[in-house]
C-alpha cells in the first residue's frame, strides 16, 4: 500500500516552508503504522530531515504550483492507493490590495494542484480497478471570514465544492473522497481525523466534511 501527501504548512503566516505541519505529522503517523509513504514538498531540506525521521519513505521534490514540473515528477508515480492533498500557501493581503501574482500563485498551489495530483492518482486507481481514498485538507476559513485572507479563503471554499464534485464523479469507481477541515485545533487532532478518513472505519463517509475546529463553528 502506498500513501501520498502534499507535505506543506498549515498556513498561518507568509513564508512558512512546506514539508512542515500537518503534512509532516501525517507522514510520521503513517510511517509509524508501517504504511509505505511518498512525501512531496518543494523544499528539499525538509524532505531530507523527514527522511531521517522516517527511514524508508520515498520523497519527491517538486513545486506543485508548476503544472509541467508536477506532471513530470508525478505523472508515472505509483501505484498510489491513498492520497492526502495538503499542499497550501497563505499570503495575507487586504482585499483591495490583492495582486495578480499572489492570486495566481495561491490558486495554483492550493487548488489547481489538487485537481492535477488527484487526476494522476485517480486515473491510476481506475486503471488498476482498486478502491482508494483521497483526503483534501481544507480550512474553517472556507466557511467563516477572517481579515486579509480573501484569496486563501477563496481557494479553500472552492476546494470544498471541488471535493463534492469529485465524490459525485468518482463515486461510480468506488473511490472514497474525503475532506477534513482544520483550524484552531491541535495538530494531533487533525492527523487523527486524516487517519480515520483513510481507514475502512469511514467507509460510509463520502463527499462530506469533518470539522476539526475545537467547536468554533458550533459556538
Amino acid at each position: 500500500m502506498r500513501f501520498r501527501t502534499g507535505a506543506s504548512p498549515p498556513g498561518t503566516t507568509p513564508g512558512v516552508r512546506p514539508g512542515l505541519g500537518i503534512g509532516r505529522d501525517t507522514v510520521k503517523a503513517l510511517h509509524a503504522l508501517g504504511t509505505g509513504v511518498i512525501a512531496v514538498s518543494r523544499t528539499n531540506t525538509d524532505l531530507v530531515s523527514l527522511s531521517k525521521q522516517c527511514p524508508g519513505i520515498e520523497t519527491v521534490c517538486v513545486d506543485l504550483g508548476d503544472w509541467e514540473a508536477t506532471e513530470q515528477a508525478l505523472g508515472n508515480v505509483g501505484p498510489v492507493d491513498l492520497l492526502v492533498n495538503n499542499a497550501a500557501m497563505l499570503l495575507k493581503q487586504p482585499f483591495l490590495e490583492v495582486t495578480k501574482d499572489v492570486f495566481d500563485r495561491t490558486f495554483s498551489v492550493n487548488l489547481r494542484s489538487v485537481v492535477q495530483v488527484s487526476q494522476i492518482v485517480a486515473r491510476g486507481m481506475i486503471q488498476r480497478g482498486v478502491p482508494g481514498s483521497i483526503v483534501n485538507v481544507s480550512s474553517m476559513v472556507a466557511h467563516v471570514t477572517f481579515p486579509n485572507l480573501a484569496v486563501y479563503s477563496s481557494t479553500k471554499g472552492a476546494m470544498t465544492t471541488l471535493t463534492k464534485v469529485m465524490a459525485a464523479e468518482l463515486g461510480p469507481y468506488k473511490l472514497k473522497e474525503r475532506h477534513p477541515l482544520r483550524k484552531f485545533a491541535e495538530m494531533e487532532d487533525v492527523v487523527n481525523s486524516i487517519l480515520f478518513l483513510l481507514s475502512d472505519r469511514s467507509a460510509s463517509t463520502s463527499g462530506s466534511g469533518i470539522l476539526v475546529d475545537a467547536g468554533y463553528l458550533a459556538s
